[in-house]
């Protein structure tokens, strides 16, 4: 099994647009859970805010193997997320290891 860990750094200034896109990337991302097979498990969370410096946003998938990585990667639903999510982050960083 693959864990796939990707952190975002959001765009926005404003607390109210940050919130709802940090809201707009989960919802775009969890749902990818059902709709690409391979997925075991895919969730995203904003940080709690309470260290400056720390990433916005952190997804933590679990795939069946780095094929399924791939392929979830290739996948047309997962980048159509991904392009929209590239319209509201600044950064990103992403880990990938063998569990």
């Amino acid at each position: 099994m693959i864990r796939h860990i990707v952190l975002f750094r959001l765009a926005a200034d404003d607390d109210a647009q940050r919130r709802d896109d940090a809201h707009g990337i989960a919802e775009r991302l969890e749902a990818l859970e059902t709709q690409i097979a391979g997925i075991q498990s895919i969730r995203v969370d904003r940080d709690l805010g309470l260290v400056d410096g720390h990433w916005d946003v952190a997804l933590v998938s679990e795939h069946d193997d780095n094929a399924a990585l791939e392929a979830y990667q290739a996948h047309p639903a997962h980048q159509e997320a991904a392009a929209w999510v590239g319209t509201v982050v600044s950064d990103r960083a992403t880990v990938d290891y063998a569990l």
